[in-house]
């Protein structure tokens, strides 16, 4: 696997959970011919719980409530709202709707975690695509969609805690330090050290919601202490950490998570 695998630095930080839906109730459509239960397509809404498809009902043959990581995720924030992709003459992916058709129809041993997994690999074809096809406005997407600066992109995702400097990142980007930090700002909208602080503080709320210890959190995140974090993170969110960890404890109380 590349180094510079712009994907799974961002898939490791936020879970995904899928949950199949009723017609009509999801934001991930597989389209199709229902007489022939042949899949030809897929439809999902990253920032949607329900579609907002013109899809008509004879057409989806599957449907599910797909989420992963909701408005933490900054990938999900930077997309269109609305991603399609065809079969068309791709057979890999002809074939990952059929499976999954299948297995959402057969309801056998497994298959809610299998449906799951498909779920999970063809959201990620959908976002290889959509990195492919780039962005016309500045944001995550269109960095990563950068050969040079997803480079370093992918270094701050992978290593979050380390004191990063941008003539590092800009070697790792293979620039000059002056048309990196342009570049930077052109493509993504703010300032290499902006994006940073604004990363460590998205995986420090979604680490301290879920009940790690601020001090682990700040550790890991490349802060001096506990306090340290605590004051950057309070005039980020207008709210202290452990004000966000009370209220998350309730909602998570008996709630199984779908990871994938």
């Amino acid at each position: 696997m590349s180094r510079f695998d712009r994907l799974s630095a961002l898939i490791q930080h936020f879970q995904m959970d899928v949950a199949i839906s009723e017609q009509g109730a999801g934001n991930l459509i597989v389209t199709g011919d229902r007489s022939k239960n042949r899949p030809d397509g897929l439809e999902y809404w990253p920032r949607h719980q329900i579609a907002q498809s013109a899809v008509p009902a004879r057409q989806r043959l599957f449907e599910a409530s797909a989420n992963w990581g909701g408005d933490a995720n900054p990938l999900m924030a930077a997309l269109p709202q609305r991603l399609t992709i065809s079969a068309g003459t791709d057979e890999p992916l002809a074939l990952l709707l059929r499976m999954l058709v299948t297995e959402a129809a057969d309801a056998r041993c497994g298959s809610t975690s299998a449906v799951n997994r498909l779920c999970e690999v063809l959201i990620i074809r959908l976002l290889r695509r959509q990195i492919e096809l780039g962005a016309t406005t500045p944001g995550l997407l269109a960095g990563l969609a950068d050969r040079k600066l997803s480079r370093a992109l992918v270094a701050m995702h992978e290593a979050p805690g380390r004191e990063w400097r941008n003539t590092e990142l800009a070697d790792v980007a293979g620039m000059s330090l002056s048309r990196f930090s342009d570049l930077f700002v052109a493509r993504i909208g703010e300032t290499p050290q902006t994006y940073l602080r604004r990363w460590r503080m998205t995986l420090a709320r979604q680490d301290i919601a879920a009940g790690q210890r601020i001090q682990s959190v700040a550790q890991r995140l490349g802060y001096g202490s506990a306090e340290a974090l605590s004051r950057a993170f309070s005039r980020h969110f207008g709210q202290s950490p452990m004000a966000v960890r009370k209220r998350a404890r309730p909602a998570a109380i008996g709630t199984v998570g779908s990871p994938v």
